[in-house]
């Protein structure tokens, strides 16, 4: 069903107080013992000044990880799942900016107090149309689409702090300049964001202050709602250190409950955050009953820890980073209900949440907190004035992003694949192989972090290539850090270690499946807990078992080579030698490999024997 198809008010998960009176005292009662108003759009009993009601309903439209997706998101990457009504699930094409705007402009219609919010990374790892030219397409898209406020993201961070303070500024990029021309022929000045970033939980190492706002307070006919953002505390364990370099992360409850503190002091009594930091819901379905059998019984994972321990203070949570879908009630530290929500990612859902504001007190009526998801669907008309902007800035990325790099058989999936190890993970490592055996023919093995991967490689035509050709803007959408190949010496021992690390320490909760190229070859039994899930003994290479004394040559990307995503035993190794950028690697390997008349065929994704 289209979003233009959907009620603009459809059935929502509510939460409200319920009675039941056998007279009319036992009602009066009730009433009284009610500190505001239940249900919307009560008059004040009092009479409200100039007859006005005494609550009123504030419409939150909220997303998260974008991720510069101005065009819709190829393959299983530009896909929900819909639970249907007979328990039977359904695939529905969704997101692109073109579609999220009407989306949105939808949902407003009917709606005088609207505000609009999003928690994080809307730009960072974009296919190449935004980041060809460093996110200016997509933020220039936010503003165009009336987002309001966002907090930060890990991904904001990939280019480093006086980016990201370019992003929210404007002016142009320090090495490539502006990249349009006004109609005088001169640099066009780029902007940056109409609405505010905030990053409450980001200091500058040597002031101590916030490096962006920390919360901002969105203000309508009297109606005052804050808005406070952070980012995940860990954001340095999963960002090159370049992007974080002086800067410090807190935690994020701390961070939160002192910034509430300070809105509550200045009279602001309805507190939203945004927080970019997620769970992980029991369904892939986005419309699964996140609360049965009980209250967020249908979410795990980090922000279950984070929102019980976020004070009262705050009325609801709007989260991201896993690029999940999820509307949960998560009591809060006092044990009353609380609204925590994500809206998946790329903009394939929107969250609508109602909520009450109590003129009198200021608050939310938190009993009365209602949301819901809805599909970003593709059969909705296309929004005119984002589509002139897809046009425009892809007329410049045309001559890179048009050329053909490589050929393949048949859809190669990565991030889409759903299994901890994929395909085009398989590929991406033996590419990386391939190019450091041209720098070192000594090289023995490469490993990919999973986090990389950023969508599949879809043998459909995006454009007008032909079924089958690789593009260098879907490789770019592939894979777009512009991280390095870097060669090191590990040991046997070393490098086991490494392979422990993707279920312990930090990756135990959440493991990161490293990808591996071909030879290398081991056993994850999942029936196992913590390090002990890598079968030691079955680490072989070449058929070989790997030797704990013996040394290793090992190509990696330059985050992996950092320590970065938790594996710290990586980061150790020796005699570093610096390669050309993983997409280079990846683009000249479908290039060697390949062609109209042989194009490579989807690696099987059979060198980890998993045990379940």
């Amino acid at each position: 069903m289209s979003a233009t198809a959907q009620p603009r008010r459809p059935r929502r998960r509510a939460y409200r107080v319920l009675a039941a009176a056998a007279s009319l005292a036992t009602v009066g009662a009730l009433a009284a013992a009610l500190p505001a108003s239940a249900g919307a759009d009560h008059a004040d009993p009092a009479g409200g000044k100039g007859g006005k009601k005494r609550t009123v309903d504030v419409q939150l439209l909220s997303f998260n990880d974008f991720h510069g997706n101005l065009q819709p998101p190829a393959g299983s990457s530009g896909q929900v799942t819909e639970r249907q009504p007979d328990g039977t699930e359904k695939k529905i094409d969704a997101g692109g900016a073109e579609y999220l705007a009407t989306s949105l402009r939808t949902a407003r219609e009917g709606n005088p107090y609207s505000v609009t919010a999003a928690a994080g990374d809307l730009i960072g790892a974009s296919p190449l149309l935004s980041g060809l030219f460093h996110d200016e397409p997509t933020v220039e898209a936010m503003n165009k689409l009336g987002l309001d406020v966002t907090s930060v993201g890990n991904h904001e961070f990939d280019e480093g702090a006086k980016e990201l303070a370019r992003m929210q500024n404007g002016g142009c990029h320090p090495k490539d300049g502006c990249f349009e021309k006004d109609k005088h022929g001169k640099g066009k000045k780029f902007k940056g964001a109409d609405y505010p970033y905030l990053a409450a939980n980001v200091t500058d190492e040597k002031t101590g202050k916030p490096i962006l706002k920390p919360y901002w307070v969105w203000k309508h006919k009297g109606v005052k709602i804050g808005f406070i953002g952070v980012t995940l505390e860990g954001t340095p364990d999963i960002v090159s250190a370049d992007g974080v370099k002086g800067l410090k992360f807190h935690d994020e409850i701390e961070t939160v409950n002192k910034y509430a503190k300070v809105l509550d002091k200045q009279g602001v009594k309805s507190i939203v955050t945004l927080i970019h930091e997620g769970g992980v819901p029991k369904s892939q379905t986005y419309n699964y009953d996140c609360d049965s059998p009980g209250a967020g019984d249908g979410i795990s994972g980090p922000i279950t820890t984070i929102a019980k321990g976020i004070s009262p203070k705050v009325d609801a949570l709007v989260t991201g980073h896993t690029h999940n879908a999820y509307v949960c009630t998560i009591p809060d530290p006092a044990g009353n209900p609380r609204m925590v929500t994500s809206a998946s990612s790329y903009g394939k859902l929107y969250t609508d949440t109602t909520l009450t504001y109590d003129r009198r007190t200021k608050d939310i009526v938190r009993t009365s907190v209602q949301s819901a998801n809805h599909v970003v669907s593709r059969a909705q008309a296309k929004a005119p004035d984002m589509t002139s902007l897809i046009e425009r800035w892809d007329k410049l990325a045309a001559p890179v992003a048009d050329k053909a790099v490589g050929y393949i058989s048949a859809d190669i999936p990565g991030r889409g694949a759903g299994t901890p190890e994929s395909p085009l993970g398989d590929l991406i490592a033996d590419a990386q192989l391939a190019h450091a055996k041209s720098l070192d023919p000594e090289a023995d093995l490469a490993l990919m972090n999973p986090g990389g991967i950023r969508s599949d490689l879809v043998h459909k035509a995006s454009g007008g290539e032909g079924d089958g050709v690789v593009t260098y803007g879907e490789a770019f959408t592939v894979q777009p850090f512009s991280n390095t190949v870097n060669l090191v010496d590990l040991t046997g021992a070393q490098l086991v270690t490494g392979l422990k690390q993707q279920v312990s320490g930090p990756n135990e909760a959440s493991p990161k499946i490293l990808q591996i190229s071909d030879g290398l070859t081991y056993t994850l039994d999942m029936t196992r807990t913590g390090a002990d899930r890598v079968v030691a003994d079955s680490v072989r290479l070449n058929g070989k078992a790997i030797d704990p004394a013996a040394t290793y040559r090992v190509a990696m990307n330059s985050f992996l080579a950092g320590g970065g995503d938790g594996f710290a035993e990586l980061g150790k190794g020796t005699k570093p030698l610096v390669g050309a950028d993983d997409l280079k690697a990846l683009n000249d390997y479908l290039t060697a490999n390949s062609s109209a008349d042989k194009p490579i065929a989807p690696p099987k994704a059979d060198r980890i024997t998993i045990l379940k």
